[in-house]
C-alpha cells in the first residue's frame, strides 16, 4: 500500500549492522591468510664447501684426548655426538652443519635452507628428468629446490658445484701420498689431470645454473624475483713461504696436518685454486649469475699457516688465532677423513658474512677476503674485474709414474 511505513524499533539497524561486520570478520582473517605471502628463503646447493662440512671443528688442535683442548663441537662431556653439528645428515655423509654458509646469514631471508651435500658433483643438481642422479638417499638438488620454491619466496640460491668434477679430492690425495710415500711432487701430473677434466667441469656447472633456471621458472618465477650467486673455493693450504713448519720431518705431517712439498703447495695455492676461479668465473659471465671469488678467503688463516697456532689446553680456540681449515687428521684420529681441508666453523663464519655482504650487492662479481687479527666480522669484497683464466704456472719436473694409493690409519672414517 502507498504511504506505508513500517516502523522499526530504535536501534535495529545498528545491530544488523554489528552481526553483518561480525559475520565478516572470519572470512576477511581467511582471506588475508589466503593471500599472505611465504616466507622469503635463501638456498644453498653444491658440495661440502657449502654444505659445512668441518663445521665441527673450532681450529685444530694435535691434542686427541677428551674435546681435543676445545677444539670439537661435537664433544657432548663424556662422548662425542657428531649429529649435535650435522644433525640427521651425519648419518648419510651429507654433512651440513649447523653453521653452515646459509646457516651463518641468518637476515639473506626469514628461511635459510641447506640442499647442499659432501661429495656432490655437476650430476647430482640436475633434474631427474634432464640426467640428474640421486645421490647419498637423496633426490636431485634441483628436485629439492622445486619443492622449497613452492613452499617459500626464494630470493638467493648460492651455488658451490664443480670441484668434485675436478676430482679435488684425488688431487689433494695424490699430492699427500707423494709427500709421505713416494718423495715426489705431483703438480705436473696433477695439473695435466685437471686440465683433461676442466670442459666437461665446467659444462656441467653451466648447465646446473641452467637447471636452477627451469626449475624456478616453472615455480612462475621470473627472473628479476631472484639472484643466484655462484662461488668458487678457497686455498686451504698456504703458500710455501707461508707454512710454519719446515718442508723436511715429520711435524708437516703428524704436528699440523699438511703433508706437501713446497713446490706442490705453491702451485696449489697460486697455480690451481686461482685456475679454478677463473675457470668458474667465465661460466657464470656467460650464464649471467654473480660471481663470488672466494680463492683468498683463508689468506693467513689455512692449515699450517705463520698468522695461526694451533690450540692448547692453555690456549684455547680463538676465531683471531686459531687455524680456519680442517687439517688432514692423518695420525691423531679425530673426526673422519672426510672434514680434511675444508673450511671450519670459523670459516664458514665468515662465509656466511660474504653471503650476508654479496647479498646487499644486486650486482657485480666480488672477491671475498679476511682482515688480519679480526674474525668474520672483519670480512669485505672487493670489486673483481671480469679477465680470462691465466695460464698455469709452470713447475719443473717429470710426471710421476702411476703408484698404489695411501693406505690411511684404520679408524680415520675415510669418507671423501
Amino acid at each position: 500500500m502507498l504511504g506505508t511505513h513500517r516502523h522499526h524499533p530504535r536501534g535495529t539497524g545498528l545491530l544488523v549492522c554489528a552481526v553483518l561486520a561480525l559475520s565478516l570478520v572470519p572470512a576477511a582473517a581467511e582471506a588475508r591468510a589466503v593471500t599472505a605471502p611465504p616466507p622469503t628463503a635463501a638456498v644453498s646447493m653444491g658440495d661440502s664447501y657449502i654444505s659445512g662440512e668441518a663445521g665441527r671443528w673450532k681450529g685444530n688442535s694435535d691434542d686427541g684426548s677428551a674435546g681435543r683442548d676445545g677444539t670439537d663441537r661435537a664433544w657432548t662431556g663424556s662422548t662425542y655426538d657428531p649429529a649435535r653439528v650435522y644433525g640427521t645428515t651425519y648419518a648419510n655423509g651429507c654433512d651440513r652443519s649447523d653453521v653452515a654458509e646459509v646457516r651463518s646469514a641468518p637476515t639473506v631471508g626469514q628461511a635459510q635452507i641447506n640442499l647442499a651435500c659432501s661429495g656432490a658433483t655437476t650430476a647430482n643438481i640436475f633434474r631427474a628428468s634432464h640426467g640428474g642422479r640421486s645421490f647419498k638417499g637423496e633426490a636431485p638438488q634441483a628436485d629439492q629446490l622445486a619443492s622449497v620454491a613452492t613452499h617459500y619466496r626464494v630470493r638467493l640460491i648460492a651455488l658451490s658445484i664443480g670441484g668434485n668434477d675436478l676430482r679435488f679430492a684425488d688431487v689433494i690425495t695424490a699430492c699427500v701420498e707423494d709427500y709421505v710415500v713416494y718423495d715426489s711432487y705431483c703438480h705436473t701430473a696433477q695439473q695435466a689431470a685437471v686440465d683433461a677434466r676442466m670442459a666437461a667441469a665446467m659444462d656441467g656447472v653451466a648447465k646446473s645454473i641452467d637447471e636452477i633456471r627451469a626449475v624456478m621458472a616453472a615455480a612462475r618465477y621470473s627472473p628479476s624475483d631472484y639472484r643466484i650467486v655462484l662461488q668458487s673455493y678457497p686455498s686451504p693450504i698456504p703458500r710455501s713461504g707461508e707454512n710454519r713448519y719446515p718442508e723436511r720431518g715429520i711435524s708437516r705431517i703428524e704436528t699440523g696436518g699438511c703433508p706437501f712439498w713446497n713446490v706442490d703447495s705453491d702451485w696449489a695455492r697460486d697455480s690451481l685454486v686461482p685456475q679454478i676461479s677463473d675457470r668458474l668465473a667465465a661460466v657464470a659471465a656467460s650464464r649471467g649469475v654473480q660471481f663470488l671469488d672466494l680463492r683468498d678467503v683463508l689468506q693467513g688463516r689455512e692449515v699450517c699457516s705463520t698468522a695461526t697456532r694451533q690450540a692448547t689446553k692453555t690456549e684455547p680456540p680463538s676465531a683471531v688465532t686459531s687455524e680456519w681449515s680442517r687439517f688432514l687428521d692423518y695420525y691423531y684420529l679425530q673426526g673422519t677423513t672426510q672434514e680434511s681441508f675444508h673450511p671450519d666453523y670459523y670459516a664458514q663464519r665468515a662465509l656466511g658474512r660474504c653471503l650476508t655482504l654479496i647479498d646487499a650487492r644486486a650486482t657485480g662479481n666480488w672477491y671475498c677476503r679476511n682482515t688480519p687479527g679480526r674474525d668474520a666480522s672483519g670480512m669485505v669484497l672487493v670489486g673483481r674485474a671480469g679477465s680470462p683464466a691465466p695460464c698455469p704456472v709452470p713447475l719443473d719436473d717429470a710426471p710421476a709414474p702411476r703408484r698404489p694409493r695411501l693406505t690411511l690409519p684404520k679408524g680415520t672414517g675415510q669418507r671423501w
